[in-house]
């Protein structure tokens, strides 16, 4: 009886658990969910606005409405300096103080605001004049054709140029020659891109948020560019490095004396003693090498005087 007690008691204890366990589950996916969809209607509300409030995006649009160009040098000014501060956490570059903010950032927000957006805000505006009321097909792919031909063109040799003087470049031939190495990847870029994003605005963008679109396009592709960029330099720099301690060592072991009798297994390279050998090692292979040169020289002076007498 006890025996059976005890099974009968195990498996209600078990069942209890089992019927918690699966109540829990259940009170806490609603509240996660409830809680989820309560995050996302507040996101929601607040970028887009609701019954008693406007909401970031409709502010941002109206601004861009009134003042069109002064919203979009903020927008680009900040897009230009976030797109430096993503492209070095992506690329690992870190500045001399151990972090990623160096002093590119507000030297890229100043060319966002000072020269892309206001360039931008005319450039669009000429091509947006020449094609008002146009909708047919034929006039969308010459406008296409217009931006690609003309527009990104102009866009990109200004890019160029003073990324080319932020990066340090003050001679011409320094920034003629950022040009001649720069412009075709970007134009193939832009030859890419342009054609997709430009229909896409066409077809869902409104004319005055057309700048601040190409803006954000261009902050995806110039921090996959920056990064690149960025990527090449750091291991150009590593490899230099390594081939810097190559050529040392070499030198190093070029200039040791060869080993003597009973030497042959003391090592060559100041590197191959244990650590607190190698400045003993280092200075008395130095004093070696001395010594052997010294020797070598005298023998060459006696040899030169004993010519010069028979002669």
């Amino acid at each position: 009886m006890a025996t059976k007690f005890d099974s009968d008691l195990h498996d209600a204890r078990a069942a209890i658990h089992d019927a918690a366990h699966d109540l829990w589950d259940a009170t806490s996916n609603t509240v996660i969910k409830e809680k989820a969809h309560d995050v996302a209607h507040r996101v929601g509300e607040r970028l887009t606005g609701g019954p008693e409030s406007r909401g970031y995006m409709t502010i941002y649009l109206q601004e861009l409405q009134h003042n069109p160009l002064r919203t979009k040098m903020f927008t680009s000014g900040v897009l230009s300096a976030l797109q430096e501060l993503v492209a070095s956490v992506c690329a690992g570059d870190k500045s001399k103080h151990g972090n990623y903010v160096n002093a590119r950032m507000p030297k890229m927000a100043m060319y966002g605001a000072l020269i892309s957006a206001p360039l931008g805000h005319v450039l669009i505006g000429i091509l947006q004049r020449l094609f008002k009321g146009k909708t047919t097909v034929k006039a969308k792919i010459w406008q296409i054709l217009v931006s690609n031909l003309i527009i990104s063109p102009i866009q990109n040799v200004v890019y160029i140029f003073f990324m080319a003087v932020i990066a340090g470049a003050r001679e011409l031939h320094q920034i003629r020659t950022a040009l001649r190495v720069g412009f075709l990847p970007i134009m193939k870029v832009s030859w890419l891109t342009s054609p997709i994003s430009l229909a896409f605005a066409q077809r869902f963008i409104p004319e005055h948020a057309w700048v601040p679109f190409f803006n954000i396009v261009g902050f995806i592709i110039g921090t996959y560019v920056n990064y690149k960029q960025k990527r090449m330099r750091m291991d150009a720099i590593s490899k230099k490095l390594q081939d810097g301690k190559a050529k040392e060592k070499r030198r190093r072991n070029l200039n040791m004396p060869p080993p003597g009798p009973g030497q042959s297994d003391i090592p060559r390279d100041v590197n191959d003693y244990p650590s607190d050998r190698a400045e003993r090692g280092a200075s008395h292979w130095d004093r070696e090498a001395r010594e052997a040169r010294e020797s070598r020289g005298g023998r060459d002076d006696r040899a030169s005087r004993d010519k010069k007498r028979n002669q």
